[in-house]
């Protein structure tokens, strides 16, 4: 429900309509609640208000029968409650526009503690629009006006003062004098409005104007109140008498050395004139662009360059203040002492500079109104000591060049953000080949590629590799890829502070919290490319909630980027920056508790992403989690394979960081984990390579069951790369340590690896008779999902075998039992058998739709090389229903999947697509049956 009481009261409900209250009694009681909102308002207080002190006998009987109508009125009790001793509307319930005037007027005063006066002047407006006349018009109570109508008539005059005053400071002089003659004339006694429009007067050229409204007021005031004008109208006329005209022929010309060799930048440069182009569309705003990055990313460059590309467009003048935000010294310039240097620049003679902040800032916006002039305040270190450097009028430019974000400039002040990204590779280059001769860089190309790669297109490491090249032209870039090697940020030392990366980049880790700080250092641990928020978490031991602002802080000081939600990265160099503090302020013991945090959050998590993928795959007996680990929490197969595809390259470095770090368990299960995925996705050499660190690890710990596993999990590798003989000898290791341990289900595991690996030898009988072998040892052990995934292998071996009926029967079986335990991947795969031994029965549609129900299946689990075998024999049954078009597009689809993979069965495919009339039967290896996926 609304109420306005600024202006004719006025009553609305939640659809917006109106309430009419007619009766004046009841008009009066809810305007006496309505301004003491959330308050008990006592019942001889609304006995005043209603009779101005001379109540009838009858006065609290008749407050309450009131009530009881309003509330009928209103249409519920639960805007009008009852309190002991009186009644109170429902703060939660109403929306009164006093109450809205109070909460912007409060925001405004915080714009302006904040030296926003542009935020404070539309805050301040947007509370004085709120008002439609006279507060209560209409209502008949002297006590009702006593007490609030004239507080909230002065309450006006105070907040348009306030809003007057920020809006001068913003150099809206000229717009304001028609306003102010108006407030003049309304209000002749209040000396403030008289004094801010002799301001405004002044400002705008018009000081004999201003002079002759102080004699006005003056006379007034005397011939009135018999009273001198107060000491703020003095001190205006003061100043107004003391005013000098300021030089209309000074134009600053203050933009440093545009940098020799510039190069690139060209989509950064195009943006700045886009900005600068679009000005126009909104012709009473100030432009302002914020171009930030990281540290010796190129900022103040382009921004110079930039600038004195433009410098012509704006005749009146090209301000630069360096407010050295990062700065050796660690003092940021105060605004105060950059307005000084701005007034000056402009021409203002220091003893005409006038005192306090906010007097300086309406002059710098006074000086600058109607005039073009183009302002470059570099390296700012937050928003509060830009703005009030900010000019007020159109016609200025403001570019801002911040190692930090400046959001509140972008949210508050309307300011574009632009940011300055590592060189492309091919911008690189070319700073290579501007500092060195194209000559050079060309001869050396091998070299100067891995310079560029060293120095992470970073433009000050560039720059500074390349001026040591320059100086020594005897030295080869191959000699100097080789001190990279040996002395890697030694290498980026340039002989003074703002050529010495380390010292450029620690401006702005001296800048972080403490907390903030601790974390850099640490994520100079993390082997990259990227890393999570819980992976973050981890790493630092503390929760979600707590590092999302330590991220936050790093990336607005562009020491981390945010790729995507909730992923962050840095380049190299600060990576090596980080690590380097890590070892100076971290003890070794602290190290390793963070890598073993950050290794336990992706094992574990892997751990649960794996089991989703794969619902029947046995679990691994994991150590818990240490203390302050944060796991991702994928929920179900999607997400989980959205994990392993976004993660993988952090789990492959991550199982290099084990190696290094010596957490030889880690290593051995993070390559377990992964197996599932890099077989699906086709990578097996990748696998391969894993499997045999896992390999390797597990052998060091003496882990016989990590052993087993990566024999396994590489004989399965190798089986994919057509190693066979090779592959068989891992299977077998990998028995012999099942049977020493016991265990049955991994042992039927591998002699379901094993009939793959025999059928595509082609000796079909003893891949059977491995696939019986898994079949009796599942049933052993009751493992359902196993049983249903070697029946599958058993029906599929009998069809290569020719002997069709039986093998439908066992499929059959198999998936009657995969329906029962949810197992969709080996659905997939006994759905793809099914299709086979239908297409062999010359029962071709049946086929076809066998295969379409495993197609969505394989998709649906990631695994692209079953979905190209599948997309194959699909096609093959198309074309013996002489389909030969829909046969030609499936066979194109799989080709497409099999040459991605680089897989040989690509070659086949091109036959079949080619109408070569022999082209043999696509063997199976490419589907996942019982041995394809291990459980």
């Amino acid at each position: 429900m609304k109420i306005k009481l600024l202006g004719p009261l006025e009553i609305r409900d939640d659809l917006d309509m109106l309430i009419p209250v007619t009766s004046a009694k009841q008009r009066i009681i809810l305007a006496a609640l309505a301004f003491r909102l959330g308050e008990v308002v006592p019942v001889e207080h609304l006995v005043d208000c209603l009779w101005d002190g001379e109540p009838p006998l009858t006065a609290r009987e008749t407050v309450h029968s009131h009530v009881m109508r309003l509330r009928k009125l209103l249409a519920t009790s639960q805007v009008l409650v009852t309190q002991p001793g009186g009644y109170m509307l429902n703060v939660d319930r109403c929306d009164v526009d006093t109450a809205q005037v109070r909460r912007l007027r409060a925001r405004a005063a915080q714009a302006a503690a904040g030296m926003n006066q542009q935020g404070q002047s539309a805050l301040l407006r947007d509370a004085l629009a709120l008002w439609r006349g006279e507060p209560m018009t209409g209502i008949d109570s002297e006590v009702l006006r006593a007490h609030y109508v004239r507080a909230w008539e002065d309450t006006w005059s105070q907040m348009m003062e306030e809003c007057v005053d920020a809006e001068l400071a913003l150099g809206r002089h000229a717009s304001l004098v028609g306003e102010l003659r108006f407030l003049v004339a309304s209000h002749p006694l209040r000396e403030r409005f008289h004094g801010q429009l002799m301001l405004a007067l002044n400002a705008s050229g018009q000081r004999a104007e201003a002079l002759r409204v102080y004699q006005e007021v003056r006379r007034v005031l005397i011939e009135e109140l018999g009273i001198e004008p107060g000491e703020y109208l003095r001190e205006v006329h003061r100043q107004v008498l003391n005013a000098s005209p300021e030089p209309s022929s000074m134009s600053p010309a203050l933009l440093p050395l545009d940098v020799y060799g510039f190069v690139g930048r060209d989509p950064e440069m195009e943006r700045l004139d886009a900005i600068l182009a679009a000005a126009d569309e909104q012709p009473t705003a100030v432009v302002v662009t914020v171009l930030s990055g990281a540290a010796g990313v190129g900022k103040t460059a382009l921004a110079v360059h930039w600038a004195h590309h433009v410098s012509k467009r704006f005749p009146d003048g090209q301000l630069y203040v360096n407010l050295r935000g990062f700065d050796p010294t660690g003092s940021p310039m105060s605004p105060a002492e950059a307005m000084r240097s701005l007034l000056e620049s402009l021409g203002v003679p220091p003893e005409r500079v006038p005192a306090g902040l906010a007097a300086q800032t309406g002059h710098y916006r006074s000086m600058l109104a109607g005039r073009r002039v183009l302002i470059v305040l570099d390296n700012a270190r937050d928003s509060e000591q830009v703005r009030p450097l900010l000019p007020g009028s159109p016609g200025c430019l403001v570019l801002v060049t911040s190692r930090s974000q400046l959001f509140g400039l972008v949210a508050m002040e309307g300011a574009h953000p632009l940011f300055l990204k590592l060189l492309p590779v091919s911008d690189a280059r070319k700073l290579m080949a501007r500092r060195l001769g194209a000559n050079r860089v060309v001869d050396e190309a091998a070299a100067a590629e891995e310079i560029i790669r060293r120095c992470a297109r970073l433009p000050l490491a560039i720059a500074i590799v390349a001026s040591r090249a320059a100086s020594n032209p005897d030295v080869s870039l191959s000699a100097l890829v080789t001190e990279l090697d040996d002395a890697y940020l030694d290498v980026f030392d340039g002989g003074e502070p703002m050529t010495q990366i380390r010292t450029v980049f620690s401006w702005s880790y001296h800048a972080l919290t403490a907390d903030t700080a601790q974390l850099f250092r640490l994520l100079g641990s993390h082997p990259g490319p990227e890393i999570t928020t819980p992976a973050a978490a981890s790493l630092v031991g503390v929760s979600l909630t707590q590092t999302r602002p330590l991220l936050a802080e790093l990336t607005r000081m562009h020491l981390l980027t945010q790729h995507a939600h909730g992923r962050y990265a840095f380049h190299d160099l600060l990576r090596a920056y980080a690590a380097e503090l890590a070892t100076t302020h971290e003890v070794e013991s602290e190290r390793q508790a963070a890598l073993h945090r950050l290794l336990d959050h992706y094992v574990h998590t892997a751990h649960h992403s794996a089991r989703l993928l794969n619902v029947h795959q046995n679990p691994l007996l994991l150590a818990p989690p240490q203390p302050g680990v944060v796991l991702s929490a994928p929920t179900d197969h999607a997400q989980a394979w959205e994990w392993f595809k976004a993660e993988h390259p952090v789990l492959m470095a991550a199982v290099s960081l084990a190696a290094q770090s010596g957490f030889d368990t880690h290593l051995w299960q993070l390559a377990w984990l992964l197996n599932d995925f890099l077989d699906r996705q086709g990578r097996w050499r990748e696998q391969a390579g894993l499997q045999e660190s896992g390999l390797e690890a597990a052998r060091r710990t003496g882990d016989k069951i990590g052993q087993a596993h990566a024999y396994r999990n590489l004989g399965w590798a190798l089986t994919k790369l057509s190693r066979y003989d090779d592959a068989l000898g891992h299977f077998q290791s990998a028995l012999q340590l099942y049977g020493d341990l016991g265990n049955l289900t991994g042992a039927a595991h591998t002699h379901g690896n094993m009939s793959g690996v025999l059928e595509r030898q082609g000796r079909h009988r003893e891949a059977l008779s491995h696939a019986k072998q898994a079949l009796d040892l599942y049933q052993r052990t009751n493992h359902q999902a196993g049983q249903a995934r070697a029946l599958n292998a058993v029906g599929w071996h009998y069809t290569l075998l020719g002997e069709h009926p039986k093998a439908l029967a066992y499929c059959r079986q198999a998936l009657d039992l995969q329906y029962l335990t949810g197992d969709l991947h080996g659905q997939a795969a006994t759905w793809d058998s099914l299709g086979h031994i239908h297409h062999h029965l010359q029962q071709h549609e049946q086929a076809i739709d066998c295969y379409r129900q495993s197609l969505e299946l394989f998709r649906h689990a990631g695994d692209l090389c079953s979905v190209a075998g599948t997309l194959t024999r699909l096609g093959d049954s198309h074309q013996k229903l002489g389909e030969g078009e829909s046969a030609r597009l499936i066979w194109g689809d799989a080709l497409r999947i099999f040459e991605e993979l680089d897989h040989p069965d690509a070659q086949r495919v091109r036959a079949s697509l080619a109408g070569l009339p022999d082209r043999g039967s696509i063997v199976h290896e490419h589907i996942t049956r019982s041995a394809g996926l291990p459980l």
